[in-house]
């Protein structure tokens, strides 16, 4: 399979993740590096974007920050950790963190797309396997300072119900992270910086029965049933993630068998604590 994106990939990356497709780009120059380029300076000097030549482009879309993909089995024991696959500097890594491995870095639609056409996706992976898309340097465990104030929105799917269409919601999972659109519309102009995004990282795992998405922040409400400025911003995620990513109705029921959950928020200090937690449900 090509590991180059098609101009439609890169499109449609664009589109759910905000990116523009003539400003800012940037120009890979021979020594690896690269330069930006603005709007009308691409053909003069032969520049070409994956929708002029989609085998031979030497302009990339930079994304808003660089992110980190990880994957984790208990196979992956059996695979020597280099300082390069390692998911945590040494010392930093806790037990569970031994069956997790770094697959790569990108900041670029071109990068991801990439990477993304040339890994297993989750619906024929093993089980007890899981990928993990992380912002910046964020390890994917509570214990990172991005991550140990934060929370999580979740949801567990039946495997026999969404086989067939969890690489799409998986997919669409990514993208918003990556365009940083949970909270901002795509297309916006007011982006605002990186750093205030609270989204730090989504992750899907894949278990015998189910498969479970969930979206990490790096802030959560301390009472959901107290309004504030941070329960709205949570709740924006939440409704984006059910709606305009997984594609259901913010009213509908999923919670249909043991396997299924609804589209729900806990903070990572009760779910350490393995607490009755204090839940956000969108249902």
């Amino acid at each position: 399979m090509s590991s180059e994106p098609t101009a439609t990939e890169s499109a449609a990356a664009q589109s759910i993740a905000g990116q523009p497709q003539s400003t800012d780009d940037l120009k890979v120059k021979q020594d690896g590096g690269v330069e930006q380029v603005k709007e009308g300076e691409q053909k003069e000097g032969g520049d070409k974007t994956v929708f002029d030549d989609a085998g031979n482009f030497n302009v990339k879309h930079p994304l808003f920050s660089q992110w980190t993909l990880y994957f984790s089995s208990p196979h992956v024991k059996n695979v020597p950790k280099t300082p390069s696959t390692a998911a945590a500097p040494a010392g930093q890594a806790s037990g569970w963190m031994e069956d997790m491995r770094k697959v790569a870095k990108f900041d670029s639609v071109e990068e991801f797309w990439g990477l993304h056409n040339n890994i297993v996706p989750p619906s024929t992976l093993g089980q007890k396997a899981d990928y993990y898309l992380f912002k910046e340097d964020i390890i994917p465990a509570w214990e990172d300072s991005a991550n140990k104030n934060g929370g999580k929105w979740s949801v567990q799917l039946p495997k026999e119900k969404t086989k067939a269409t969890i690489d799409q919601m998986w997919l669409y999972t990514m993208l918003a992270a990556i365009g940083e659109t949970y909270e901002t519309d795509a297309g916006s102009k007011d982006m605002g910086e990186p750093s205030d995004d609270l989204v730090t990282g989504v992750i899907v795992n894949v278990r015998p029965a189910f498969f479970r998405l969930n979206i990490w922040t790096r802030q959560a409400p301390t009472d959901p049933n107290e309004p504030s400025p941070l329960l709205e911003r949570i709740l924006k995620i939440g409704r984006h993630f059910k709606k305009d990513v997984l594609g259901y109705e913010l009213d509908a029921k999923l919670m249909q068998s043991g396997y299924s959950t609804e589209v729900e928020f806990i903070n990572h200090k009760d779910g350490e604590k393995k607490l009755k937690a204090k839940k956000i449900v969108l249902n």
